[in-house]
């Protein structure tokens, strides 16, 4: 018989972690029917995958897509990058559940932590729900490309049962606030939430200045919302959280540790120091006690150093009156021209040179002009490197760099991930997925969506720091494992067919592009990849060489495996 798909002749890497083998994969209905060899079979529809890799679908475990769905359905850049499930509503900063009174307040909330405007977010999303399960429905009248998962966010949860005084530090629910606070997560997850999210990052600042509610959260209302999260879902209800390991080390991970023995599936993100190991062996001590006897624990954490990018499209290196004047040009056309003027350009520099930068050129990396950006992970390549070599002042590289590149370079500041062996071995704890590129989130500072695309080229293919099965694996069959997706994250007959063809050799990450395209001509980092031949989101091919095909077959996701 005929099926409706075939991907014929390529090296399979099913996400389990096992080697590739050679395959054709037939799908019908959505659903992967057949892998084998399937030669006599026919189709409506052939994908040659000879000399390619078919893999799942990549599942991303923390993105802040929650407001660009409303106008960017395709998901955009993560859909340029194998990802075929999203997994929104991290760090507590969510759009549900919500009365229409908070409303206004959650989108200026998203603006200050994650750079989206608020008037873009208010007339960018239909804004028709106050439960968590209303939200999932709006979502899914977007008809989003890629699979979306929801957390319920704890600003959310929070502001609504302690209105204004939640983001108060010393302020701690009574117990009728905790009551609602724990009825509303109990109810987000019974109507579709994957678990529930919260930050305890002190940088995450609402537009007053004080920290997102739930930063200040005692270990009374966490563990009160840990348990609350199990008994409406049950055991492995996803518990998310950013820890600020600086300040609280201790309790939170008391916190982090008493979720996980509760029977939530904790997640966190974490990173390393440059002391050492960078605290690696602490981290596997901690992630073994807390994987043993049941409990499920799981660390997320970047693929390469990253923090903000500098230059002439949105973040600019120095503050003096000229350069404030030169960046409130509306257009990067305007102020290559500004720059380009000789009397103009040599105020700019004599302002830089007596101000200074306002980062420090040494952890500023300049990504190069080449056809694809050079993230400099030998460390040979900083902005003061180059500058002494050629035995310039920095505030001349700088401007002599952005002539060249008319205003395009990007210069990456390494405020993350910079101590990049100890981070690999991070990255290679069995406990951790490598692809925390915070998609849809701080849009005008970093640009990391491509994260799966920078694992697989870079830190596997290029450098070997993990095999190409594990690396495939953990950011497919393990992600989906700590959500709970069912029948997603592997390449199995009868499973949903979410599948990337991928022609490994030529995969790539591109450089960072500015765009504006957000409501409002809003501006933001997208970044593109070469070497996927084809992305499937339920056996429909989404993304083709890069081009988006139309279909947007991705489907909110409510059920999710629990035991």
């Amino acid at each position: 018989m005929d099926h409706d798909l075939i991907i014929s002749g390529g090296t399979v890497i099913d996400g389990t972690g096992a080697d590739g083998f050679r395959a054709d994969i037939a799908v019908d209905n959505g659903r992967i029917t057949r892998i084998g060899d399937l030669g006599a079979a026919g189709a409506k529809e052939r994908i040659d995958a000879t000399d390619r890799l078919v893999t799942p679908g990549f599942v991303d475990l923390h993105t802040h897509l929650d407001a660009q769905i409303g106008w960017d359905p395709e998901l955009r850049s993560s859909s340029w990058h194998g990802v075929t499930t999203t997994l929104i509503g991290n760090c507590g900063v969510t759009f549900a559940p919500v009365g229409e009174k908070n409303r206004r307040y959650l989108a200026e909330l998203m603006e200050a932590v994650e750079d989206i405007s608020a008037d873009a977010i208010m007339d960018g999303l239909p804004w028709t729900w106050t439960s968590f399960g209303g939200y999932l429905d709006a979502i899914q009248t977007l008809r989003p490309a890629l699979n979306v998962v929801g957390l319920a966010g704890h600003s959310a949860i929070r502001l609504e049962a302690m209105g204004d005084r939640s983001l108060d530090e010393g302020e701690q629910p009574d117990d009728r606030e905790l009551r609602s606070i724990t009825d509303m997560v109990r109810a987000s997850i019974q109507e579709g939430a994957a678990g529930f999210s919260t930050s305890r990052l002190l940088a995450h600042r609402v537009p007053d200045g004080r920290c997102t509610p739930g930063t200040w959260a005692d270990e009374r209302e966490i563990s009160a919302i840990q348990r609350a999260i199990v008994e409406a879902g049950g055991r492995g209800g996803l518990y998310q959280v950013v820890p600020d390991m600086q300040t609280r080390q201790a309790i939170d991970y008391a916190m982090l540790a008493y979720g996980a023995e509760v029977g939530c599936q904790v997640m966190y993100s974490g990173g390393v120091g440059g002391t050492g190991d960078g605290g690696v062996g602490n981290t596997a001590a901690f992630l073994d006690r807390n994987n043993q006897d049941g409990r499920r624990m799981t660390v997320i954490c970047q693929t390469r150093p990253s923090g903000s990018l500098f230059g002439l499209a949105r973040l600019y290196p120095f503050r003096t009156p000229a350069w404030k004047t030169l960046m409130s040009l509306p257009t990067l056309a305007e102020r290559m021209e500004v720059l380009r003027d000789p009397a103009r350009r040599e105020t700019l520099v004599r302002e830089a040179r007596e101000a200074g930068f306002r980062i420090d050129p040494k952890a500023l990396h300049p990504l190069g002009h080449d056809q694809r950006p050079d993230y400099d992970l030998d460390r040979k390549g900083s902005l003061a490197q180059i500058a002494a070599a050629a035995g310039k002042d920095p505030v001349d590289v700088f401007v002599e760099r952005m002539l060249e590149s008319d205003g395009r370079e990007f210069l990456n500041y390494w405020m993350f991930a910079s101590h990049v062996e100890n981070q690999w071995n991070l990255m290679r704890l069995p406990q951790v997925v490598p692809m925390l590129g915070d998609a849809g989130a701080h849009v005008g500072f970093i640009a990391d969506a491509d994260s799966p695309t920078f694992l697989l080229a870079e830190l596997v293919r290029r450098r070997g720091v993990l095999t190409l099965p594990d690396a495939v694996h953990r950011i497919t069959g393990q992600s989906a494992a700590v959500i709970g997706l069912r029948e997603r994250g592997l390449l199995r007959e009868g499973w949903h067919a979410d599948i990337n063809v991928i022609d490994f050799q030529r995969l790539e990450t591109c450089h960072p592009e500015y765009v504006n395209d957000f409501p409002h001509n809003g501006g933001r980092l997208i970044v593109r990849s070469h070497g996927y031949d084809a992305t499937l989101v339920g056996g429909q091919v989404v993304v083709r060489n890069g081009v988006h095909t139309g279909q947007r077959p991705g489907q909110v996701l409510r059920e999710f495996v629990r035991g």
